[in-house]
Parts: structure tokens; C-alpha cells; sequence
């Protein structure tokens, strides 16, 4: 049998689609906070521009080149844009219908008022006035289009007016359109005033005041109309590493390139008319499929502001504190804590402020010899930095791993790298052609006149906002093997030094791929001998062929297999004579799952492994990636714990079936099991 027929597979594309139709469905779920359910809109259509700025205009370079290929699932780069035309402009539709026929209504009666122009008080009206005037008017250049004025430039994601005008300029000459570019610098979102007895608030979008006031910008020519407008463009930095010699300014270089990418998609309000829209097609070379007419803001991702402002906790998710472990706390000395046992913190359900406590007391350890790490992603701000830089300044021996490739944040990292070197810590930019998406730290201290080495090995990134927002898991250990895996894996990372085979740890591009492959025909062979064999695996994509059709053959041969993927699975479930026995479920809900777990039963001799890869081609072969053993009984009968809990969820679950679709899972009983919510009550405070 053919496992890797097209019709066994679900195309890539459609599936981060289907992906973020799940996260706009909680944007309608009556269940949740109201402005959580906002949030959800913002996060969905944040979601849907990187996808035409990454994968859409991949698909769109591919075809301009005349590249001809077909995806797993058999479709050619026309079939799958025309599909991803269709189903996007369904999300789309989906996203305004939730705005304005269910949101703001709902946000009305909550006494949050996103008003309009028609509905403003007198005292309003004068705010609005003065603040246009005073605000946002002496940033604008409106720019007349004519023979000396051809079209301007329009930034990536920017927000923008096309104006039909009428009538005669300052130099007497007819003038018919004009372009009004809004400036980033202002806020999108503007606070209405009221009286000071009430308690509603009253919002106004930034597009609706300046489409208001815009004929202030054309004295002496009559305004026929205004239409607010907005392109998406290819943002995929391309740096050839190979032919670079300097990696950092040509990474420098590509950001100042990015918002002037190749244009992918265009968006406009619904009301413009079609002979606007054509000429905005033209100028961007796009055709009427690129085109997204809405009833609305042209960039709903600006919603996040009204979340910001807006003061109602009860209209949001109940607050919460992470749990510290008690070996952890404030004060107590971590080396000891780590000496004593393994320590795995599950954010954010776990503080992640240890993980930075534990490079701040190393910075300050007069037996700390060296700190070395990898860093992908850290947030401007960063008290683990701020920790390294310490580290440096007291004479310490710290390496840093920066990846500038990391996307979205490479101008961030630059940022770091350059205050890092200013302290005297080596940076080295990672292994050419290779992410270095690895998380880790190593500590090495003299104790007794021997050398330890302390670790901390993570699936998530060493940032601290985004560690209140995604589940990962971090282990913290003094294990001689993996203390020296560790040392032999940065040995590797800044001198390209061929590394010995590791003792306990799987490493990509090496071994990672191929060691899971040999763990899913060891659960054939106990299938087949009639010993316990499963498989659970937890990750955010799923779309490997040769790992996918490893599964196909175990589930043929008996093994049970349950598969947790947030997000892109190109395996297709429940077919019969291939994959009766795999189960698919993704789990969206108030944290971002972000862990990845890899569970083996292996007749009765479980494995677990966290890691930072998920199983997808370029993790396992275009970066370096790290899984760990968590192997004390205690710590893995808790992940396991946390995994059997996922498979019971009905409350987050969406399940996959095998025509792609996915069924969001209700309670069979009246009780709701929703994993999120058990771990936020075992482990944080309200």
C-alpha cells in the first residue's frame, strides 16, 4: 500500500485555516469573557496576516519563478491559492459577521461604546476637533496624484486612504485622487470624554475620525469620497548565508526591505467603489482573488488596543499568580535545590521567574565560572539579560547564542546582541543555515574542586510576557550526562566542532528525526509481539511525511496512537486501512499550548520527552533543535498526567476528522474537563 497517496494527506495551507477558524471560534463563544472574546478576534485576524505575509507569499514567489509543484495532498500552487482565496474570504466574512453582529453589541451593553460619528455629543464633537487638529493632522502628508506625484510607496500592514477629489487646486490644475497615508506613531484607538458620572467609555476608531475630517486636508476641492485601504506584502526576510560575510548587516539590510515586500493582498472597506479598487489592483499588480472587501476597520489585529484600554476584570479572565516551587522560592539557593533533585516547571501554570533567578544567582556566584545559553527570543526588556550582562561585567566567563533569523524578532535581537557585546559576552550568531531554536542554559560552578554543570532545557522561549501566555515546560538538573551533552552541543554551536555521540539527549539536524522514527518501529514490534504499544505526542504542527507515514504503519500494525496538535496537521486520521486507530484533537483555549511531548510505551518501559521541535521538515533538518529524557518517576507520571488530561478535554477539544474538518468536543455529562483550567487550579492562585 501507497502511504504516501495524496489523498492520505491534508494540505499544509488549509490547515493553519482551519487552525484559525478555531481560534475565531472562541471569539463567539457566549462562555467566555466579552473582551476575551475580542482579544480572540485580534489574535485570529493578527494570525491571518502573517499567513499572506509568510506562507501566501511563498506560494506566490514560487509561482512568479514558474516553479512546478505539487503538495502532499496533490495540489498545485494555483489549487491552493484559489482554495486558500475561498476559504480565507469565508474566515474573513466569519470575523466581521462576529464584530459587528455579536461583539459590539455585546460590548454596547457592557457600557463599552465603539461609536460613530453620528452618535457623538456636541462635547465630543469639539474633543475630536481639537484632537485632529492638534494630533493627528500635522503628522499626515496627503499626496495628490499627477505626472510629478506617480503613486507612492505604501507600507507593509500600513493604513491608508485613496481620496476621490473635484475641482481645481492651488495652481490651478484639476486634480482627481489622492493618497493619505496614517502614520504607525498614532494610536488606532482613540478615548472619547464623558461625564463624569458615568462609568460607560466611549471609543472611536482613528479611520473613522479621519475619514471624518478629511476634506480639512483639501481646502478649495470638494471630497466625492474616501475609502480607507491596506496591502499586505511578502515579509519573509531572505538572506543567502553562504554568500554574506557579515550575517548581521545583511539580516539589517533585509528589515529595512520588509515592509516594502512584494505585495500579496489587498483589503478595503466594503463600500469602495470598483473603479477605486481596479486601480489599486493595478498599482499593486494584484488581481480581483487578492482583493478582501470588509464591512469595517481594514485591520481588525487593532482591536488589541480596546482590550488594553479598557479596565473591566470582569469582562476578562479571572487574574491569576503562578505557582513557585517551593524548593524555589525567593532567597533559598538554587544550586542546592537543583543538587537535591530535577526540578520541571510547567508555565504558566509556573512562575518562570526562576528560570531568570536562576541566571541572576549564578551572575552573582563568586564560584560561577561560566553561563552559557541560547537565546531565540527574549522580548526588548529582559531581566534574564539584564542578568547576563551582570554576569559579564563581574568577570564571568558568558556565551550567547543569538538567533537573528528569528522571525519578527530579528531587529530585537540585533538590539540584544549589540547591548550584550558592549558587556563583554561572546555572541555568536548561530550555525549558518541553521536556526538555532534550541532552549538552553548551562552554568558551570566550581564546587569542591570539581566542576558541576547545571541546566535548564525548555520547549518555550526565554521570554517572560509570553511565558504567562503559552504552556511549556522547563527542566532544570544537574545531570552529569546532560550537564556534558550540553557542554559538547555549545562546543558544537560556536566552534562547528563534530559532536560525540550524546549520552542522553536527541539533537536536530542529527539525530532527533531518526531516533523518532526508530521509537515508532519499536512500538510496531511490541504491537506485533502483542506488548503494550502506544503513542502520545504533543506539539504545534504536525506535517513530515516520512514521520507521518511511520505513524500510518503503526497504526496498521495495532499501535494506539493519540496525536495533541494545536495547530497545521497534515496527517489525515480515522481512514480506514491506514489510520483507524490514530485520534487528532487540538486544543484551543485561554494559553497558547506550546509544549512539545513525545510519549513511547515501549512494551511497558515508557519514555517521555520534552522538547523544542515539532514535526515538521524544517525542525528536523533546517535547525537546531533539542529533546530531553524527563525520566524521575514522579516528574513523568505528571507530564503523562498532563497529556491523559489533554485527551480528556471537551471543553477546548476540537477533533480532526478525516475529510479535514474539524468538530469542536462537548461534555457527554454535565461535568466540563478543560485542562487548562485543572492545571490553573492545582498549581496558580486566583
Amino acid at each position: 500500500m501507497n502511504l504516501r497517496a495524496p489523498s492520505y494527506y491534508i494540505n499544509r495551507e488549509l490547515s493553519f485555516l482551519e487552525f484559525n477558524q478555531r481560534v475565531l471560534d472562541l471569539a463567539q463563544d457566549n462562555g467566555l469573557p466579552l473582551l476575551e472574546r475580542l482579544r480572540f478576534l485580534a489574535i485570529c485576524s493578527a494570525n491571518l496576516d502573517e499567513f499572506f505575509e509568510i506562507r501566501v507569499s511563498g506560494l506566490k514567489e514560487r509561482q512568479e519563478l514558474g516553479a512546478f509543484s505539487i503538495s502532499d495532498d496533490g495540489l498545485s500552487i494555483e489549487q491552493q491559492l484559489a482554495a486558500i482565496h475561498t476559504r480565507s474570504s469565508a474566515l474573513v466574512a466569519d470575523q466581521y459577521r462576529i464584530l459587528n453582529d455579536e461583539l459590539a453589541p455585546q460590548l454596547d451593553k457592557a457600557g463599552i461604546h465603539m461609536v460613530q460619528t453620528a452618535t457623538l455629543s456636541e462635547h465630543q464633537w469639539d474633543f475630536l476637533k481639537e484632537h485632529f487638529e492638534q494630533e493627528v493632522e500635522p503628522v499626515l502628508s496627503p499626496l495628490a496624484l499627477d505626472p510629478a506625484r506617480p503613486f507612492p510607496k505604501i507600507q507593509n500592514k500600513s493604513l491608508n486612504f485613496i481620496v476621490r477629489l473635484e475641482g481645481t487646486d492651488a495652481f490651478g490644475r484639476d486634480t482627481n485622487l489622492a493618497i493619505v497615508q496614517v502614520p504607525r506613531s498614532l494610536p488606532r484607538v482613540i478615548t472619547l470624554p464623558h461625564t463624569k458620572t458615568s462609568s460607560e467609555l466611549h471609543l472611536i476608531y482613528l479611520s473613522t475620525v479621519v475619514q471624518h475630517f478629511i476634506t480639512n486636508l483639501f481646502v478649495g476641492m470638494s471630497v466625492q469620497g474616501c475609502w480607507q485601504f491596506r496591502v499586505t506584502r511578502n515579509s519573509d526576510l531572505f538572506v543567502d548565508e553562504e554568500e554574506v560575510d557579515d550575517l548581521r548587516r545583511a539580516v539589517e539590510g533585509e528589515l529595512a526591505e520588509r515592509r516594502y515586500g512584494d505585495e500579496v493582498r489587498l483589503e478595503t472597506s466594503h463600500d469602495c467603489p470598483s473603479d477605486m479598487s481596479d486601480f489599486l489592483l493595478k498599482q499593486f499588480q494584484l488581481t480581483a482573488n487578492d482583493l478582501y472587501q470588509v464591512p469595517g476597520p481594514v485591520n481588525l489585529n487593532r482591536l488589541i488596543a480596546v482590550y488594553d484600554l479598557v479596565d473591566r476584570p470582569d469582562l476578562k479572565y479571572p487574574a491569576f499568580t503562578p505557582q513557585v516551587p517551593s524548593a524555589l522560592v525567593s532567597g533559598n539557593d538554587f544550586f542546592a535545590a537543583i543538587r537535591d533533585k530535577d526540578i520541571l516547571l510547567h508555565h504558566p501554570y509556573q512562575s518562570f521567574a526562576p528560570v531568570m533567578d536562576f541566571v541572576r544567582q549564578a551572575a552573582r556566584d563568586p564560584s560561577v565560572l561560566a553561563i552559557k545559553q541560547t537565546l531565540y527570543r527574549s522580548g526588548a526588556e529582559s531581566a534574564l539579560v539584564d542578568s547576563l550582562v551582570e554576569a559579564a561585567q563581574r568577570g564571568k566567563d558568558v556565551t550567547v547564542i543569538i538567533e537573528l533569523m528569528a522571525r519578527f524578532d530579528e531587529a530585537a535581537n540585533i538590539a540584544l546582541a549589540t547591548r550584550l557585546q558592549a558587556a563583554g559576552v561572546h555572541v555568536m550568531y548561530g550555525v549558518v543555515g541553521y536556526k538555532t531554536h534550541a532552549k538552553l542554559i548551562m552554568i558551570v560552578r566550581r564546587e569542591n574542586d570539581h566542576l558541576r554543570r547545571y541546566c535548564h532545557i525548555g520547549t518555550g522561549n526565554y521570554h517572560a510576557q509570553t511565558a504567562r501566555s503559552y504552556t511549556d515546560y522547563g527542566l532544570l538538573t544537574c545531570d552529569e550526562a546532560i550537564g556534558k551533552d550540553l557542554h559538547e552541543l555549545f562546543m558544537q554551536m560556536t566552534s562547528l566542532t563534530r559532536t560525540p555521540k550524546l549520552r542522553k539527549l536527541l539533537q536536530s539536524p542529527f539525530t532527533l528525526h531518526d531516533a523518532l522514527l526508530g521509537r515508532i518501529d519499536r512500538e510496531v514490534e511490541h504491537a506485533t509481539l502483542g506488548k503494550p504499544a502506544r503513542i502520545i505526542a504533543k506539539m504545534n504542527s504536525l506535517i513530515e511525511p516520512r514521520i507521518i507515514e511511520a505513524l500510518y504503519k503503526a497504526s496498521r500494525a495495532g499501535v494506539e496512537i493519540d496525536l495533541i496538535v494545536r495547530g497545521v496537521c497534515a496527517l489525515r486520521p480515522g481512514v480506514s486501512g491506514v489510520s483507524e486507530r490514530i485520534r487528532v484533537r487540538s486544543i484551543v483555549g485561554r494559553f497558547l499550548e506550546h509544549a512539545r511531548v513525545y510519549y513511547f510505551e515501549n512494551g511497558g518501559k515508557n519514555e517521555l520527552w520534552c522538547s523544542s521541535a515539532d514535526w515538521m521538515e524544517r525542525n528536523f533538518f533546517r535547525r537546531i533543535e533539542v529533546a530531553f529524557p524527563v525520566t524521575r518517576k514522579k516528574l513523568k507520571e505528571r507530564v503523562l498526567g498532563d497529556l491523559e488530561s489533554a485527551l480528556r478535554d471537551n471543553t477546548n477539544a476540537w477533533l480532526l476528522g478525516n475529510d479535514g474538518s474539524y468538530t469542536r468536543t462537548q461534555p457527554e455529562s454535565s461535568v466540563p474537563h478543560s485542562s487548562q483550567q485543572i492545571l490553573l487550579s492545582a498549581f496558580a492562585e486566583s
